[in-house]
């Protein structure tokens, strides 16, 4: 796993780069945040690709119990990626998160930074 800093308005963002699935499990993306928080990042850049694809179903709960983490920590997270889902209720979801400000699904890195 690769870790890219990321600046704006003196604000640092990582970005977390890697071959393998990062988002498995809650307890997984709470080790995560912690590490990181440690190191003072409070917001944090993720791709699409490396989020276990039972997150993007959302009966499953998995979205749900980790975004309830980001929101209970105060730690802000983008999500990369086409999100090509024949979900509505998962294009619903999209839609309300990209309202809130904590948590935004993004097309592409620079979008990531500026949310």
């Amino acid at each position: 796993m690769k870790q890219i800093e990321h600046s704006i308005d003196n604000e640092k963002i990582v970005e977390i780069i890697s071959d393998e699935i990062i988002f498995n499990s809650v307890d997984e993306v709470i080790d995560l945040m912690g590490s990181l928080s440690y190191r003072g990042y409070k917001k944090m850049i993720v791709h699409e690709e490396n989020i276990n694809k039972d997150f993007f179903q959302l009966k499953t709960g998995l979205a749900g119990a980790i975004f309830q983490k980001f929101v209970t920590y105060k730690f802000e997270l983008a999500i990369v990626g086409k999100f090509e889902y024949e979900s509505k209720s998962l294009s619903d979801f999209i839609r309300e998160c990209n309202k809130g400000g904590m948590i935004n699904f993004v097309p592409d890195i620079k979008r990531a930074i500026e949310r």
